[in-house]
């Protein structure tokens, strides 16, 4: 497609400018007169020269110029117009290229009268006639018209001045005055033109037969040779006349207008032609159209369904409400002859515009799931809409930069000329926001606001997209739990949906500063959350007890942290031996702790008693009793034996008014009694002798990542893993008492498959303080020195073990 063409309709030269061509450039026309000088346009000077420029059918730009134009140059019966057409990538014209076009058109044969109403101006040209007997006249002397009328130009034709007759006075106006005043004037060797901008001073709007008209009734003097002579130049163009009803517009138009009629008694019909950007309509055309074209005996009236082929649907904003109008350039050519002008011509171009109708837009959202990619198409739209910008969670993002944000932008085009824009998103750029559903369901949800502008009206307006994926990849926090000795320890693995998730006792919401409180352990390092807690504590239930063993168990739910939706529950369930709830202090001190199982809820803990029901508790919490005595009251009763004191107590648990207790727990506490040995001694010195004692010895197991033995695992790095024959270095270490006369010798040392020291199966590592001879890796043991560390050599014990499992024929066994 060629940038700039041209057509010839007429007495009207058409030059357009390809969209498509100067899309996205700013835009200067000027008019070239003969000279080659080139005089930029604007509103005012299209008006008064017979210019148009329109935004045409989505976006193409249209020049047009009356054959009687101010810069056309006028040869016989051909009239050429150039203009010059500056394109520039930026608005202030710098690095601008230059079109040059220039056009001839044949104009046809003039009627005595021709009136044109353009979408800027109204135009009147009189043919100029001139008394025979002026024309035989011949002048002696050069005539001198500036000794007389010094406003009258020189030529041997030209316009002198201007009178408008208005309701209230006549007022006259030279040549000079009337150009400053916005109006064109010429003449030619045939002709005398007045062109009128509708927003001129002297035009009223007159209503006539129902129909407004802008109406310029004026007189023009202009001179021929040596005389003045006068033509009416009353020009009169409909304002309005357009209905719109049924999804039709309808255009009336009276034939008998009375600005244009004043002193004519007859009046005859010649032509009424109409057609579509000043393209004359046969009836053949009109009626595939469905067109309709009445000449009445007063009025002409046209028919347009709207959505017709020949006009075109442009993008509307209302109220920040995207719309569209349906626009079409309608022309209607109607010729009559009078007893006073003879033949008049009477164009009439109308652009017409339907009212604002609201338009809906559609989204789609197609996901890629292979790719990950949310794809969502917005529209379609008309040609004249452009994407400027995404509001991408608050912050305004051009459309070049949206990519930035992981958003690609494409546009597509349809053959109607209409398109739609497709934004691909990835599922995982953060501003998709992702939200766990059900299962293994997550959705995602993209909320962006696009802002379009319209061209060349640059009316902007927004649309919201808000497209949900629903994607099955939800990975969900899993967990497991052991326990040691003293706590519950419980290991949860983050997914990719609990970014949110709280950690919840039952109600209670667990934090840092909670866990600190109730001396838990809370530790989340991003990809895991551990949680550790005592056997002995407040979160802790208690589900079974037995003379052997304590079954408790520690339960944690994570919640929606927006929702406090139930999301996810874990729970670990260790056995714990019933020693764990009692001390037997060697200062015959007892420290006793009760608990309450799972369905004693009714049970109150401050309520329970020993035998001796003065002995309350000395620490209450909901869920157990601690009671701390001597053996020698509470009640306590004792046994004897040859080798033990054995003290025996009971807590208990009285309903008001009853003396049956309804919980009941037995506990005791033994001690070995002290013997006595005499010896004979036969040697001044004897050698020193052991003695048993009552004592308290506390002691340590440790495992040490290297030989140097320098560093121990911590308790946040259990369990330990290990391949299989990779040395273990184990160090035990008499803790208390301190005292530098003691040795520790390590007797008997095995390893079982689970927490418990009784469970089955075992393998002895030492064996009497020796290596296990039937070991395939037999224990080593390795010496221990002085160092800063270690101030009592003989207080610890090192040896290596070879990492091994517990099979079953060739099955491995685990707990």
């Amino acid at each position: 497609t060629e940038p700039v063409s041209s057509e010839c309709l007429g007495n009207l030269l058409r030059i357009m400018l390809s969209a498509e061509y100067f899309e996205n450039k700013y835009l200067s026309l000027s008019v070239v007169d003969q000279s080659g000088t080139a005089w930029e346009l604007d509103e005012a000077m299209a008006a008064q020269c017979g210019y148009t420029v329109t935004y045409s059918t989505w976006g193409s730009i249209e020049f047009r110029a009356s054959a009687l134009s101010c810069h056309s140059h006028l040869e016989k019966d051909v009239f050429t117009v150039t203009i010059q057409i500056k394109a520039s990538p930026t608005s202030d014209m710098s690095n601008a290229t230059i079109h040059l076009k220039s056009a001839s058109c044949h104009h046809g044969p003039w009627s005595p009268r021709e009136l044109i109403c353009g979408s800027n101006y109204m135009e009147v040209s009189l043919r100029r006639e001139v008394p025979q007997t002026i024309k035989d006249f011949v002048q002696d002397e050069p005539e001198d018209w500036a000794l007389i009328f010094p406003e009258a130009k020189a030529e041997e034709a030209s316009i002198w001045q201007i009178v408008f007759h208005q309701p209230e006075e006549k007022r006259a106006l030279l040549v000079s005055n009337a150009w400053s005043a916005g109006y064109g004037l010429n003449t030619t060797d045939s002709r005398v033109l007045l062109r009128v901008p509708f927003t001129a001073a002297q035009v009223q709007l007159v209503k006539d037969q129902g129909i407004t008209f802008s109406v310029l009734r004026s007189s023009t003097f202009y001179k021929y040779q040596w005389v003045i002579l006068m033509v009416d130049t009353a020009v009169a163009c409909p304002v309005d006349g357009v209905d719109y009803a049924n999804k039709t517009i309808t255009w009336t138009f009276p034939k008998y207008i009375p600005p244009l009629s004043a002193g004519v008694t007859s009046f005859k019909d010649v032509l009424v032609e109409a057609g579509v950007d000043l393209h004359k309509l046969s009836a053949k055309e009109m009626a595939s159209r469905k067109y309709m074209l009445l000449n009445e005996l007063n009025a002409i009236t046209m028919k347009i369904p709207v959505g017709a082929e020949g006009g075109y649907y442009k993008t509307s904003v209302s109220n920040g409400q995207l719309g569209a109008k349906y626009s079409i350039n309608l022309f209607l050519e109607h010729q009559w002859e009078d007893n006073k002008w003879g033949l008049t011509k009477h164009t009439i171009i109308k652009e017409i515009e339907t009212p604002f109708e609201k338009a809906e837009v559609a989204i789609t959202n197609n996901l890629n799931l292979s790719a990950r990619l949310m794809n969502v198409t917005v529209g379609t739209f008309l040609p004249d809409v452009e994407l400027v910008n995404l509001t991408i969670e608050g912050v305004a993002v051009a459309v070049p930069e949206a990519v930035q944000h992981g958003y690609l932008i494409h546009r597509t085009r349809y053959t109607n000329g209409s398109k739609a824009y497709i934004i691909q998103v990835p599922l995982d750029v953060p501003s998709v926001k992702k939200e766990y559903m059900r299962e293994a369901m997550r959705a995602y949800t993209l909320n962006v606001t696009l802002t379009f502008i319209t061209h060349p009206s640059s009316e902007t307006f927004v649309i919201p997209v808000i497209a949900l994926s629903a994607v099955k990849d939800a990975v969900l926090p899993s967990a497991r739990g052991f326990c040691d000795g003293r706590n519950l320890h419980l290991i949860i693995s983050h997914g990719n949906v609990d970014q949110n998730w709280l950690p919840f006792i039952s109600d209670w919401h667990l934090t840092p500063e909670g866990a600190q409180k109730y001396n838990y352990s809370l530790r989340d390092n991003g990809t895991h959350l551990a949680i550790s807690v005592p056997f002995l504590s407040s979160h802790v239930n208690y589900e079974g007890f037995h003379t052997s063993a304590i079954k408790a168990s520690f339960y944690l739910t994570l919640k929606d942290g927006v929702t406090l939706a139930r999301r996810r529950d874990f729970s670990i369930s260790c056995i714990f031996s019933p020693s764990e709830l009692i001390q037997c202090l060697p200062n015959g001190t007892v420290i006793i702790t009760a608990i309450k199982l799972v369905g004693d809820e009714d049970l109150d803990t401050a309520l329970l008693v020993l035998r001796d029901r003065q002995c309350k508790p000395s620490l209450v919490t909901e869920k157990t009793a601690t009671f701390k005595f001597n053996v020698n009251t509470c009640g306590t009763s004792r046994k004897f034996n040859s080798t033990t004191m054995t003290y025996e107590n009971e807590v208990l648990y009285f309903r008001p008014g009853n003396d049956t207790p309804i919980y009941q727990l037995k506990f005791l506490c033994s001690y070995a009694v002290d013997q006595r040995v005499d010896v004979r001694y036969e040697s001044k010195n004897p050698p020193p002798s052991i003695k048993p004692e009552f004592g308290c010895l506390a002691l340590s197991l440790k495992l040490l990542k290297e030989k140097s033995y320098s560093e121990a695992y911590q308790e946040s790095e259990y369990p330990v893993v290990k391949y299989l024959r990779e040395a273990l270095y184990f160090e035990v270490e008499l803790l208390q008492p301190k005292d530098a006369r003691l040795d520790l010798n390590l007797d008997d040392c095995w390893a079982t498959n689970s927490q418990s020291q009784d469970s089955l199966p075992q393998w002895h590592i030492l064996i009497h303080g020796c290596e296990n001879n039937k070991d395939s890796y037999r224990t080593v043991f390795h010496k221990v020195n002085y160092s800063p560390r270690v101030k009592f050599p003989q207080h610890l014990k090192r040896f290596e073990v070879r990492m091994f499992a517990f099979v079953q024929g060739t099955s491995l066994l685990q707990e």
